[in-house]
């Protein structure tokens, strides 16, 4: 079996065992939250052997080049010689300013970063706690909004970093930030191209940063959001989506729920369903964010309906493990 070594420790890896776990068994601290090789949160540092490939999907080039690697997705064939990064490399300091509710389980919570903090409207930042409990959120404003960062959190019954969002102990309190990570948005060019955004519970934060951004950089094509929930409780900023489509023609708003009556404004039905029927993907810019199973049909679909795979960008949100004997709640 391959071995790790690690702050002047030896693991010997299992058959199954990835690079994280096998650090977290060896008492080593580790960053991490989703444990799929999303949220980018347990980046380390090869110094010596070979990194598997599939562990640097997503990564810069330059950090490829410089060996960094996702120890959540690593399975190593052979030794490898693994350095942590600094605990406060690359962390930006921030102040909770203000914590509301935006649906029945859904909270806008607004961070004050200490300094300045380039992001693109759409990606997503991993929110570091004092204890070190890491968890990722996508941003759902523009830069240039304000001093301000907004996040939209989902909050689990047995979710430490969100029913502590919740909590009236958040609020002043300071967590530092790593990032900003994704590609999950929108890029300039091609103004006339149709876009077609379709996200999920809180992947609606995302939508609504990369919606406004288009909207600024004058996108002139049509540009249709589909937002879904389980039930008309889940859904959310439906007057400043109403508000921003009454105000651009080009944009259409379409609010859908899995169960319940039909409301005013409100779709009962499957999302995928309607988004894919609406119109042809073919030509498309596509934004698919929120649930995993969902997005990941999607992208299959748009692609299958002529959508260019370039053309189509994902964000799934994956929640990190619940709690157990090794493995912290989302």
């Amino acid at each position: 079996m391959p071995k790790l070594l690690c702050g002047g420790k030896a693991v010997e890896l299992g058959p199954t065992e990835t690079v994280l776990e096998g650090l977290l068994r060896a008492g080593l601290t580790v960053a991490h939250s989703c444990r799929a090789g999303a949220c980018q949160s347990c980046l380390v540092r090869a110094t010596e052997g070979l990194v598997p490939s599939e562990a640097q999907v997503g990564l810069k080039d330059t950090q490829k080049a410089e060996g960094y690697f996702l120890a959540c997705s690593a399975r190593p064939k052979t030794d490898l010689a693994v350095s942590l990064p600094d605990q406060a490399e690359g962390l930006t300091p921030a102040h909770i300013t203000h914590v509301a509710w935006l649906a029945e389980s859904v909270l806008r919570v607004e961070l004050a970063p200490t300094k300045t903090f380039a992001y693109r409207a759409g990606q997503f930042v991993n929110v570091v706690r004092a204890d070190g409990l890491t968890r990722s959120y996508s941003l759902a404003n523009l830069p240039g909004d304000g001093p301000t960062l907004t996040l939209h959190v989902r909050v689990v019954s047995q979710g430490r970093m969100s029913t502590w969002l919740a909590s009236p102990g958040a609020l002043g309190a300071l967590v530092n930030l790593r990032g900003p990570a994704g590609s999950c948005f929108y890029v300039e060019g091609r103004p006339t191209q149709p876009l077609l955004l379709v996200g999920t519970g809180t992947g609606l934060a995302p939508l609504y940063g990369i919606l406004r951004d288009a909207l600024r950089a004058g996108h002139s094509g049509p540009i249709r959001l589909f937002h879904g929930a389980r039930t008309p409780r889940g859904l959310y900023l439906q007057d400043e989506l109403r508000a921003l489509a009454s105000t651009h023609p080009q944009v259409s708003y379409t609010a859908c729920v899995r169960e319940g009556a039909g409301e005013a404004g409100v779709t009962v039905g499957a999302l995928d369903e309607l988004a894919m029927s609406a119109g042809a993907a073919k030509d498309q810019r596509v934004f698919l964010c929120g649930d995993p199973t969902l997005v990941t049909a999607l992208r299959k679909r748009a692609f299958l309906a002529g959508a260019r795979l370039r053309d189509i960008y994902s964000d799934p949100f994956i929640l990190a493990p619940p709690p157990g004997p090794s493995t912290e709640a989302a």
